[in-house]
């Protein structure tokens, strides 16, 4: 069979369409009992951050069209002494500088950040991805414009909490023991059900599954982004149907692009187009798990309370985010 026509098999077998309502834009995340049974895998107080810098020096540097973020001062303690420097050079004169201030002995500094909603670590949103017109639930790709997502925007997401609920991670190159994966390895369902056997976890509807590659301390020790994206071990989208069968709530890697960057078939982004456009999956990009899996091997816990809430931000595709694991 086709690689293209087993695909598009697979995908009429995932297809979560209607499952939950005709008007769903949440897709596969959780419900309010599924939160409350996470809340008692926080036992000991430890809490374990699992985003990446915002900052100049993440991956994103050569990406054709991301880039890392800006940080800049809108106002430091520097602006009122140059007040007078400034003055006649079109800056803020010593007027200007004075209003800024209220009136005593109080000043303040403060910044802005000019970034891509989808740069270091993040959620897709569901509206990140389509194919033949059509979004998740059947909306159609139209519903996307350059005003925004009028359908499946990351606002549905953060209103409803965001991204809360039993974190599970499957540390697939520490059970090949490996440090981390080698370029282009394909992460296989199979893998997958080993590795949570081999950790003795048991899988629940509406888990979060976090999957360790290790690839991200490949970035770290070359700082090669464009290697580091091109390399990239990842899933393989034959994983689709065990993540279905499995009610995995959302999936994310310590990758670029959850799945292997380069395409297994003749097929760009299959994994992506299951999950996002027919499963209604979320997917997380760019974790730093590391942290995180030295802690589970030191207890031989693998699971967790997540805590992984989008930005409130209407009509976006995506939504950088600071997750934190709880255990």
């Amino acid at each position: 069979m086709p690689v293209t026509e087993e695909w598009r098999k697979v995908a009429e077998r995932v297809r979560n369409w209607g499952r939950w309502g005709e008007d769903d834009q949440l897709g596969t995340l959780l419900t309010p009992d599924r939160i409350a049974f996470a809340a008692t895998r926080a036992r000991a107080g430890r809490t374990i951050q699992l985003g990446i810098p915002f900052d100049a020096y993440g991956p994103q540097g050569s990406s054709g069209f991301r880039r890392n973020p800006i940080h800049l001062m809108a106002v430091d303690g520097g602006d009122a002494g140059l007040a007078t420097a400034l003055d006649g050079w079109g800056g803020r004169n010593e007027a200007q500088v004075a209003g800024m201030y209220a009136a005593g002995p109080m000043r303040y500094n403060d910044d802005y950040i000019m970034m891509p909603l989808q740069t270091a670590t993040q959620w897709d949103a569901l509206s990140h991805v389509y194919y033949d017109g059509l979004l998740y639930n059947g909306y159609p790709a139209a519903a996307v414009t350059s005003f925004g997502a009028a359908k499946l925007g990351i606002e549905h997401v953060a209103e409803r909490g965001g991204v809360v609920g039993r974190g599970v991670l499957l540390d697939v190159a520490r059970h090949h023991n490996l440090d981390r994966l080698e370029a282009g390895t394909v992460v296989t369902p199979q893998d997958l059900q080993a590795t949570a056997d081999a950790q003795d976890v048991e899988l629940r509807p509406g888990d979060i599954l976090l999957v360790r590659t290790g690839w991200w301390t490949r970035f770290l020790e070359t700082r090669r982004a464009a290697e580091w994206f091109s390399g990239s071990p990842g899933l393989s989208w034959r994983c689709a149907e065990w993540l279905h069968e499995h009610d995995i709530a959302a999936v994310a890697v310590d990758n670029p692009a959850v799945e292997v960057m380069r395409p297994e078939d003749d097929v760009m982004m299959p994994l992506h187009m299951l999950a996002l456009r027919d499963m209604g999956l979320p997917l997380g990009e760019i974790w730093d798990l590391e942290a995180l899996a030295r802690d589970c091997v030191e207890d031989g816990v693998h699971d967790f309370l997540l805590c992984a809430p989008a930005l409130r931000i209407p009509g976006a595709v995506g939504s950088p985010i600071s997750p934190i694991a709880i255990k």
